[in-house]
C-alpha cells in the first residue's frame, strides 16, 4: 500500500506531464533544477540532524534520525542518471531510510556528467566508501553497513570486488538502471506510463556518461557482469517504470540476489 507522499507526488507528477509533456531537448540546468525542487515536497518522516562533512575532498553530509543503533552506516548514492541530482534533492529519502533502518546516513555530492564522464563519479563513490572505512566503520559487522540507491551502488560492488576490497554487508537497489544499452522492452511498454524517466533524454545521456566507454561494459552496466561473490541485494522497482524489464532481467541473475 502507497502511503499518502507517494500518492501526492505521484499525482503532482501525472498532472505536471499533463500541462507540460515531457520534452525531447535535454535542458541540463533546468533538469537539474526541477529535481532539487521535489525536495520541497518529499518530507522527511521523522526529525533530522544534518551534518556537513568533507569526504576525502568530496562534499557531503551525515544525515542522523533518532534513535540510532551505535556504529550503523548506510552509504547513500543518490540517484539522477548520472547527470541530476544531489544532497538537497534526496536528504529527506536518505533520511526516511536511516530512519527505518536505525542507522546514519552518509550522502554526497559525487561528480555528475557531462562535466565529469565515467568513471568520475564511480570513483567518488568508491572514494566515500573507503572514508567511511577509515571512520572505523566496519563494513559486515551489520546489515545496514551497506550501499544504498540505484545503479551506480551495482557498479561500486562490481569495482570492491574486482580491488579486493572489504565488500559491506548488503547493497539496496532502487530502480536501477542495470543496463545503459537502452535496449530492454520496458523503454517500449513503459515510455508513456513512467512519470519520471524520460526516454529521449536518457537517449541523449547515455553517451555523455559513458564518455566512448563501451555500454557493455559491467561497471556501467551491470547487468553484463559477474555477480560471484557480492553482498545480497535489494532491488525495489516500480511496475510502471521503463526500468522494470531490466531490473527483473538483472534479479534473475544468479549469485547473492535476493
Amino acid at each position: 500500500m502507497t502511503s499518502i507522499q507517494a500518492n501526492l507526488i505521484h499525482e503532482l507528477l501525472r498532472v505536471k506531464n499533463f500541462i507540460s509533456p515531457p520534452r525531447k531537448e535535454l535542458v541540463l540546468e533546468k533538469e537539474r533544477a526541477q529535481l532539487d525542487g521535489y525536495s520541497r515536497i518529499f518530507k522527511s518522516l521523522v526529525e533530522l540532524k544534518n551534518q556537513p562533512v568533507e569526504v576525502d575532498g568530496i562534499p557531503g553530509e551525515w544525515i542522523t534520525p533518532p534513535q540510532v543503533e551505535s556504529r550503523r552506516a548506510i552509504l547513500y548514492l543518490h540517484g539522477g542518471y548520472f547527470m541530476f541530482g544531489s544532497i538537497k534533492s534526496h536528504r529527506n529519502l536518505a533520511g526516511n531510510i536511516a530512519a527505518a533502518a536505525r542507522a546514519r546516513a552518509l550522502i554526497i555530492d559525487y561528480r555528475l556528467a557531462p562535466e565529469y564522464p565515467f568513471p568520475a563519479g564511480l570513483e567518488d563513490a568508491l572514494s566515500a566508501y573507503q572514508w567511511l572505512l577509515a571512520q572505523d566503520i566496519q563494513p559486515s559487522r551489520s546489515p545496514c553497513r551497506r550501499l544504498s540507491r540505484g545503479g551506480l551502488v551495482l557498479s561500486v560492488l562490481l569495482a570492491l570486488r574486482e580491488r579486493g576490497m572489504a565488500l559491506p554487508a548488503a547493497g539496496v537497489c532502487l530502480s536501477p538502471a542495470t543496463n545503459l544499452n537502452l535496449s530492454r522492452e520496458g523503454w517500449e511498454s513503459n515510455t508513456k506510463k513512467d512519470l519520471m524517466v524520460n526516454r529521449y533524454l536518457a537517449e541523449q545521456i547515455q553517451p555523455m556518461y559513458l564518455g566512448g566507454i563501451d555500454p557493455c561494459d559491467p561497471l556501467v552496466s551491470p547487468i553484463f557482469g559477474d555477480l560471484h561473490g557480492l553482498p545480497p541485494l535489494l532491488i525495489q522497482v516500480g511496475s510502471n517504470e521503463v526500468l522494470l524489464s531490466d531490473c527483473e532481467c538483472f534479479a534473475g541473475m544468479p549469485a547473492g540476489v535476493v
